[in-house]
């Protein structure tokens, strides 16, 4: 079968290729672009390991193929931080010990990244139910529940800050 050629913008650049036509959007992530934060889990769209942001939404890349993302944008883990930083989600899963194996943090860290595009302050239940479909092997939950509780804190601070506003934390 012949290659599809596919145009993407991967992590705020613009990416050209051509891709086997079944080729999932995990394995060009991974092999084609060398992006392996995105990990894969299960394969089966069960674990959420492989979690990513397509134009802004949050997809299990195990399911999507690779020429289904063509003309869109696609962000992975790896284009959280900036210059060195990290991103308050990345902050808040590392002091509150949401990284526990660190097998599931990146689709973990994608689906609160989603969530919290969408709701600066979510309930634990809001949580809870934003993480259903990404699973943890440690079974670490509450962790990971008060990581993202707490990465909302620190975007709403880094908010006020940018605007001049002092925060309490």
């Amino acid at each position: 079968m012949d290659n599809i050629n596919i145009k993407v913008k991967v992590n705020g650049k613009r990416v050209e290729s051509a891709v086997e036509p079944r080729k999932l959007l995990v394995h060009y992530l991974r092999e084609d672009l060398g992006l392996t934060g995105t990990h894969v889990g299960c394969d089966t769209s069960n674990c959420g390991a492989c979690t990513v942001l397509v134009d802004g939404k949050a997809v299990k890349s195990c399911t999507m193929l690779a020429a289904q993302v063509d003309g869109k944008e696609v962000t992975t883990i790896e284009n959280l931080s900036s210059g060195g930083k990290l991103h308050p989600i990345q902050e808040a899963f590392l002091e509150k010990h949401g990284l526990q194996c660190g097998y599931c943090t990146s689709g973990m860290i994608m689906t609160s990244f989603w969530l919290l595009s969408r709701n600066k302050n979510p309930t634990e239940e809001e949580i809870r139910r934003s993480l259903s479909g990404n699973l943890c092997r440690c079974t670490g939950y509450q962790s990971i529940v008060d990581s993202i509780t707490y990465a909302s804190k620190l975007m709403k601070a880094d908010e006020a800050e940018k605007e001049g506003i002092m925060v309490e934390q």
